[in-house]
């Protein structure tokens, strides 16, 4: 004999969020603003003749790493997009580097902050970890079904899901290199009359950007993996195109789209790398 009846989580959560569909106005507003974003990087980027653009990225790439002697950065800059332009997937290319800056653009201005507070309050931080853990620990595909449940199919959705997905380390390691500054620097700063926001931005942030750095760069990364995988709920770029591989099983189409994903996200792993002085050197 059961004593207890058996929760209906399922029905709960749908009744939730049916419940939620009444803020339509929320939501519609949400999804003008990531539009407008990425329409905005990709107009501006698809402006730019495409041997032009390689060109600025690699003077770009050896800006970063002249003084390191090291120029392995703008040559796989130059001959990786220029072999990316050259079978055929730079507007795929172009929408998917739109769709990553989007989603990476909001996960920072929503999560350095997140990950200020949590450095300066603990009880902030036991509250928001159990989120994160959750936010990391659940299934990428899980996170495309509340995204078109809210937004429908198409960039929108896909990019929402690449933030909630991609948010958690920026988050976190703000937060650690944050906590991580010496106390003595900040009792130094308090003796010589500094505000809070002075000890900030003056103090903790600067010596903490090598850590913050470190999250951006693993938020992107994980923002382009989710981008890809949403390509299962309409949002174009190189993903659609592996997508479409694996369901026609089109060996070419998807190794070409494969490796172009690959000479992005080290690209972009390289450049948010070399933007940190510390490895510069």
């Amino acid at each position: 004999m059961d004593f207890m009846p058996e929760p209906n989580l399922g029905q709960w959560i749908e009744d939730f969020v049916d419940w939620l569909q009444n803020a339509d106005f929320v939501f519609d507003g949400i999804r003008g603003g990531v539009a407008a974003i990425t329409n905005s990087f990709n107009f501006t980027f698809g402006l730019i003749p495409p041997i032009l653009f390689i060109l600025i990225l690699t003077v770009l790439g050896y800006m970063l790493i002249r003084k390191s002697g090291k120029y392995g950065l703008p040559i796989l800059i130059f001959f990786g997009l220029l072999f990316i332009e050259s079978i055929g997937y730079w507007d795929d290319l172009i929408l998917t580097l739109s769709l990553v800056l989007t989603a990476t653009l909001i996960s920072v201005i929503l999560g350095i902050p997140v990950g200020i507070w949590m450095g300066k309050n603990d009880l902030v931080k036991n509250i928001v970890t159990p989120i994160l853990d959750f936010m990391q620990t659940m299934p990428a595909f899980v996170y495309l079904i509340p995204s078109v449940a809210f937004f429908s199919i198409g960039i929108v959705p896909g990019v929402i899901a690449s933030v909630i997905f991609a948010m958690p380390p920026v988050v976190r390691l703000t937060n650690l290199g944050i906590r991580q500054v010496p106390a003595e620097m900040i009792e130094a700063s308090e003796a010589f009359g500094s505000t809070s926001g002075q000890k900030l931005f003056k103090v903790q942030l600067p010596m903490a950007k090598v850590t913050i750095m470190a999250g951006i760069n693993q938020t992107i990364m994980l923002a382009l993996s989710m981008v890809v995988i949403a390509a299962m709920i309409g949002t174009d770029g190189i993903g659609r195109q592996v997508y479409y591989a694996v369901g026609r099983n089109d060996m070419a189409m998807g190794f070409e789209a494969g490796i172009s994903l690959v000479i992005l996200a080290i690209i972009l792993d390289r450049i948010t790398q070399a933007l940190n002085p510390e490895n510069r050197k």
